[in-house]
């Protein structure tokens, strides 16, 4: 195979900087935030506080734990790999991601500072989907290391090809069936100096994908409160495009999305086109660093 990424895995551990980030999730377009925090981690931006949905709940925790080249490495090296993605992947785990190969398996190759991940420092919440409720809810890493892990394992786990995760003997779901962007949750939690990473790009919106939402309901019929979420998904992320519009207007937030339009599919099999997204993520990363400096030093 051509030689398309030069990453190399590396654990740093670097003095803490107050701040928020709020990451969006996107399956593999979540490789495009691997290569924001990857070009964070190297110049030494740990900042104390991060919230992730799905993929971003990823990227989180490996930003948390200061694992340079940890997140893209995952995808860039084993997208092929039968544990990891596909039809074998989901017998095993469970999730057409593997995420007990993930967890089991890829964490001896790239090992993660649970140290630094479960520091009493740094505040990490993901969300996932309550199936029965409909609702997000939002796990920290101060819940324990078993809760947490599931808790990502929930906020990642896609529906239709995905089983449900059970927690507290509550069943969840990726976490951007109820709420794509955790923006809103950041906000509300009183933080002010928020980092939004996004994987789409700024003028981007999403439309309604007819035959999806007629799978939904079929599949989850049971779960009609999880089905009125899903189907309404879509409406609040692009009411959430507008309100984060806004906050960066108001200079009350910093946004970095991709600069150019992203083509890069949910689970995307082009390594060249991962690769390149990563990339584009670490050099846009580089574009706005200055001002995200700037930013977090303001008054």
């Amino acid at each position: 195979m051509e030689d398309i990424f030069n990453i190399e895995h590396k654990n740093y551990s670097g003095t803490i900087t107050k701040g928020c980030l709020a990451l969006e999730g996107g399956a593999f377009r979540g490789i495009y935030t691997s290569g924001v925090l990857d070009y964070f981690i190297e110049h030494n931006l740990n900042l104390s506080d991060a919230y992730g949905v799905s993929a971003g709940a990823l990227n989180a925790a490996n930003y948390m734990a200061e694992a340079f080249g940890r997140s893209g490495l995952l995808i860039l090296e084993h997208r092929h790999n039968k544990h990891y993605v596909g039809l074998q992947a989901l017998k095993e785990s469970g999730s057409i991601v593997g995420f007990e190969f993930m967890l089991n398996e890829l964490n001896k190759e790239y090992p993660l500072n649970e140290e630094l991940l479960f520091s009493k420092k740094k505040n990490l919440t993901v969300v996932a989907t309550n199936v029965y409720t409909g609702q997000p809810e939002y796990f920290s890493n101060h819940d324990g290391s078993i809760t947490f892990y599931k808790a990502i394992r929930a906020s990642a786990s896609i529906p239709l090809v995905s089983k449900m995760v059970k927690i507290n003997n509550q069943l969840y779901l990726d976490g951007g069936c109820a709420t794509k962007l955790p923006i809103r949750k950041a906000i509300e939690d009183g933080h002010k100096k928020i980092i939004f990473i996004g994987t789409r790009d700024a003028s981007y919106r999403r439309k309604t994908n007819s035959k999806e939402n007629e799978l939904i309901k079929v599949i989850y019929h049971r779960y009609p409160n999880f089905v009125k979420s899903y189907l309404n998904a879509n409406a609040l992320y692009n009411q959430d495009c507008d309100y984060i519009d806004e906050l960066v207007k108001e200079n009350k937030i910093y946004r970095i999305t991709p600069s150019i339009p992203v083509t890069v599919g949910r689970l995307e099999k082009s390594v060249k086109k991962l690769s390149e997204l990563y990339y584009l993520g670490y050099n846009d990363a580089a574009k706005h660093f200055d001002k995200v400096i700037e930013f977090l030093n303001s008054k």
